[in-house]
């Protein structure tokens, strides 16, 4: 099961309370105040792993919570500080902060003070959740407020509401970033001792941890991506110039999420390759696979395009190609400013070397390069060229 996609609740330990006690010790009749400090809680910490390929983790653990910390004891001595919850994420991974469409966050602005201050007319009452909206009671009745006019939060994606803010973007191995951090532990009365007040009989609680619901989204970080329509031939491509071995079969939407091929060269260079589920007419708005496909290639450093140049479906190769130019850049402008190779595929195909030549007169001054990768016609040269490819964007 692949998961690119997950929601999550994380929650920092609380901080330990501090200590009242008194130093108690034969033949000392005033020990003074000895009351320890409680220890801080665990912080949820986040770390980049590039060993790791999707969220599966998170699919069955979406609920983040580190341990509190101890609460101080007497004779001087804190508590324990609570362990840190270390969550390995893929690299690539995307956290944004999430909130409920369905519930408003924040306080309620009452127009009239007036009436607020009235308790026999109208009652506001807060609930147990401080992200959650206060109820206004009137009587039997109960109703909650709605502030529709209000606009996403700076920051939120057009394509998901409950992204409202990108909270951290890790993509280094190792990287580590505080997801919500552990509470302070309260202090004991003896930080409370003066020359006035030398018995306090007081301490601090422990400060609560912070906590939130959060968005893991995950961005396959690969220098190649393949993009096509269904049944083009990316798949049995990646087949062939690595070791990746997806389903590959006669039918669209084999692919049904992103496979990732690592290309080998004889000097040991490495290329990453993605292969992402085939785009089709109105995946900006989502349709088919939609943004499932088209976020997995913001990030790569060159984009091929694969044609289906023998028109299998029906379809032609231009109005493919047309189409596809299209879809990116309605999605995201940028991505049409990333090089591209354009690749015509199927070249073994009797009708395939027609529709190149047709290809070429209706879309003037774009290179194609024309291969078949179930004979392995064309592939090195393929290799060969994005090769040089990713080093051109890379040295820029």
């Amino acid at each position: 099961m692949f998961i690119d996609e997950i929601k999550i609740y994380a929650r920092a330990g609380h901080g330990g309370k501090g200590c009242v006690a008194f130093h108690r010790e034969a033949y000392i009749t005033k020990g003074g105040p000895s009351g320890g400090n409680g220890g801080r809680g665990g912080s949820v910490i986040l770390q980049a792993d590039h060993d790791l390929n999707n969220l599966i983790a998170q699919y069955y653990q979406p609920r983040l919570i580190a341990k509190d910390g101890d609460a101080g004891m007497g004779k001087g001595m804190d508590g324990h500080a609570g362990k840190d919850l270390v969550i390995k994420v893929p690299c690539g991974t995307l956290v944004w902060k999430s909130v409920d469409p369905n519930l408003p966050t924040g306080k309620i602005e009452d127009e009239d003070e007036e009436e607020e201050q009235d308790a026999d007319d109208k009652k506001i009452f807060k609930t147990s959740s401080g992200s959650r909206p206060l109820i206004r009671s009137s009587g039997g009745a109960i109703a909650q407020e709605f502030d529709l006019s209000k606009e996403n939060a700076e920051g939120s994606s057009t394509n998901d509401p409950e992204k409202t803010e990108l909270v951290a973007d890790l993509t280094q191995h190792g990287q580590e970033f505080v997801l919500c951090k552990g509470g302070r532990g309260g202090l004991g009365n003896r930080n409370f001792a003066t020359a006035a007040r030398q018995t306090p009989r007081f301490a601090q609680p422990g400060e609560p941890g912070g906590e939130g619901n959060y968005l893991f989204e995950l961005r396959i970080m690969a220098e190649v991506g393949l993009v096509g329509y269904p049944n083009a031939g990316k798949s049995t491509l990646l087949t062939a110039i690595s070791k990746a071995r997806p389903k590959v079969a006669p039918y669209p939407f084999t692919t049904l999420h992103p496979q990732i091929g690592i290309v080998e060269y004889e000097d040991w260079h490495r290329l990453t390759v993605c292969d992402v589920p085939g785009l089709i007419e109105g995946a900006h708005m989502n349709v088919g696979l939609g943004h499932e496909f088209l976020r997995h290639i913001q990030r790569c450093k060159i984009l091929v395009l694969l044609l289906d140049m023998a028109g299998t479906d029906a379809r032609n190769p231009w109005d493919d190609y047309k189409q596809l130019l299209k879809e990116l850049e309605l999605y995201d402008p940028a991505l049409l400013e990333k090089p591209r190779l354009v690749v015509a595929n199927k070249m073994d195909e009797a009708v395939a070397e027609k529709n190149l030549k047709d290809f070429k007169k209706k879309i003037k001054k774009v290179s194609v390069l024309p291969i078949s990768a179930a004979f392995d016609e064309g592939v090195e040269k393929f290799k060969k060229t994005i090769r040089e490819a990713v080093e051109d964007v890379s040295e820029s």
